[in-house]
């Protein structure tokens, strides 16, 4: 298979973007670019990455909401792979508004399954278009910062550019 891939950068480092079919496969930051690779490779088996300059306009959608437009990654077509729950959790987690944050629980609530709430903290940890499905916003039952492949300094710093509210954004003023 063969994916086009763009560099563009961000204020929290570069970030690597794959896409192919009219859909983003792939978003990452760029120091996390083994994590890209492997999650492509798990899916695709051999895929070549042909440099291209803001293919299907998405790197310039991605720029558009670095500049404070925050609204321009919804709708943008992914094809994330995965299996019918990470698929779903994914799907809900599109559904999370910029500047707001859900729960794990809330998120498994959410797709009838209250119990699931570690289920769904593992497919938040495996989405392999991090910012259009946005994992960042996902955070512990008493809004702490938990887990993010990014590192929890860029999901603090992402939950801030987003204007968060509500107790994730009380405890980010506090941190």
């Amino acid at each position: 298979m063969e994916l086009l891939l763009d560099e563009v950068e961000s204020p929290l480092g570069a970030m690597l973007l794959a896409a192919g079919g009219g859909a983003v496969h792939a978003l990452e930051f760029a120091d996390c670019a083994p994590r890209l690779r492997a999650s492509l490779s798990a899916r695709y088996g051999a895929v070549t990455l042909r440099s291209a300059a803001d293919p299907h306009g998405f790197s310039g959608r991605l720029r558009a909401y670095w500049r404070g437009d925050l609204g321009a990654l919804s709708g943008i077509p992914v094809e994330p792979g995965g299996t019918p729950f990470q698929r779903r959790v994914w799907a809900e987690l599109q559904r999370i508004p910029p500047g707001a944050t859900r729960s794990y629980g809330e998120v498994a609530a959410s797709l009838g399954q209250p119990s699931a709430s570690r289920a769904v903290g593992l497919a938040n940890g495996r989405n392999p278009v991090c910012l259009v499905i946005p994992c960042h916003r996902v955070v512990g039952a008493r809004g702490d910062l938990t887990g993010y492949a990014g590192g929890l300094a860029r999901k603090r710093q992402l939950l801030a550019h987003e204007g968060a509210s509500g107790e994730a954004g009380e405890r980010l003023l506090r941190l």
